[in-house]
């Protein structure tokens, strides 16, 4: 098979090789895919840049995400149920893997795999995975959110849009904060209620506002460290706030009377190791609602494989809107 890979961390054009592989065979519980779009997340870029750890194995081919048809099954694995499905599916660089979705095939345990609605293309079903089962851990992390107030931070970003379609989808009230009008318009696009640019207002009083003074009953944030201060103020007593990023401060400084007297949870969101049923019902809710059509699945940009190195660039270069994909 055609596939990237790289034996050392560095940046993308010094270090990917692009060539030929041994074809992967499907052991027990596993199914053979046919990649047809592979997602490239930040944390695909951190690992081959090696900002997140040492490398594990002495070859990784990157990606975690990805969508394809399944083309065989291993032993233990109904053929009826499986075998020709177009699917969806994340972890495949991650959690004991080396070999990622930057290949034209690769082998997964089931558990990995959703089933991907005819309605939905293979590029857009590569931007699912990390970025949208990382938004449904986050909005749903303390329980149901239908009736609630729930504030996104980003919420034009890959993960933060998600979540405010998961939000609104399961019945929230859902305020997003953006740093421009055509974010706020994505926000809106995809459910917001209110969005907020917070280079122009003061989100903690526009929140209290549309709230009545009472203040969200859930955050999803994207930057705990440099949103901490802002983001309590607009939470309401016995709130909850779940967090999966904190780059502008990694080590911020929690004033922690505060957050007790408000009584208030705060969880971080790392999705490899959440817990098994909460991913698994990320998985069902995910693919019920790519399936009911109200959905915004955004796709950034698309190169072909022997350019994965241009899309790990396009990545690493900000400001993109949705999922950079690599189609083998």
């Amino acid at each position: 098979m055609k596939a990237v890979w790289y034996d050392r961390t560095g940046p993308a054009r010094e270090v990917f090789q692009y060539g030929d592989l041994p074809d992967p065979q499907a052991g027990r519980g596993q199914v053979l895919i046919r990649v047809k779009a592979s997602g490239v997340n930040p944390a695909d870029t951190y690992l081959r840049g090696g900002a997140l750890a040492p490398m594990a194995y002495r070859r990784v081919i990157p990606n975690s995400d990805g969508a394809g048809v399944v083309e065989a099954v291993g032993p233990g694995v109904e053929e009826t149920v499986w075998l020709g499905k177009r699917v969806w599916f994340y972890n495949g660089q991650r959690n004991g893997r080396a070999f990622g979705s930057a290949a034209e095939l690769i082998e997964l345990d089931t558990d990995l795999l959703s089933v991907l609605p005819d309605q939905v293309s293979f590029a857009e079903g590569a931007t699912l995975g990390i970025p949208c089962m990382t938004a449904h851990r986050s909005v749903f992390m303390n329980g149901a959110v239908q009736g609630q107030v729930v504030l996104v931070t980003g919420g034009a970003g890959a993960v933060g849009h998600y979540a405010v379609q998961l939000a609104k989808w399961a019945g929230a009230t859902v305020i997003a904060t953006v740093s421009s009008a055509e974010k706020a318009a994505r926000a809106r696009a995809g459910g917001a209620d209110h969005a907020i640019d917070y280079t122009t207002e003061d989100v903690a009083a526009r929140v209290r506002e549309i709230t009545g003074g009472e203040g969200v009953h859930h955050a999803v944030e994207v930057d705990l460290g440099g949103n901490l201060e802002t983001t309590l103020k607009c939470i309401r007593q016995n709130g909850s706030l779940a967090y999966y990023a904190s780059r502008g401060d990694p080590t911020p400084t929690l004033v922690v009377g505060n957050a007790m007297r408000l009584n208030l949870a705060i969880t971080g969101v790392y999705l490899p190791v959440s817990p098994h049923p909460a991913r698994r019902r990320a998985q069902a809710d995910i693919t019920r609602w790519i399936g009911s059509g109200a959905r915004m699945l955004s796709v950034a940009g698309r190169f072909p494989l022997k350019a994965c190195a241009a899309a790990h660039e396009a990545v690493e270069a900000g400001g993109k809107v949705g999922t950079v994909v690599v189609e083998p």
